[in-house]
């Protein structure tokens, strides 16, 4: 029995690899599914899309972003200091999980 999405992502997080599923045709998969072709590894590199602060009501205020990344899928996660829209970034690992952080004036791969 192959191994669940959630499990390849984690071995992966715990390399520090931000991995990503793609498709036959190589397009990526994101959320990662069942029927993943093979996981590739991004370069760890997007642009802020949407942001804003979660405030819950006995914690302290976080950020919340969705995160294009360069690669072309869309996740979710958090960038360090709260995110622009339109913001470069780059992933960063506070141990196996990955949040962003500002990238400052990186090229956009093409």
């Amino acid at each position: 029995m192959p191994e669940s999405p959630a499990a390849v992502f984690a071995a992966h997080c715990a390399r520090r690899e931000l991995a990503y599923p793609v498709d036959a045709a190589g397009r990526p998969q994101w959320p990662p599914r069942v029927r993943a072709s093979t996981w590739r590894v991004s370069a760890g590199l997007g642009t802020v899309y949407a942001s804003t602060t979660a405030r819950p009501r006995d914690g302290e205020p976080y950020d919340v972003s969705l995160v294009d990344l360069d690669e072309g899928f869309r996740m979710l996660s958090r960038v360090a200091g709260g995110g622009r829209i339109g913001q470069r970034v780059r992933v960063a690992w506070e141990e196996a999980l990955p949040f962003f952080t500002p990238a400052g004036d990186e090229p956009r791969a093409t």
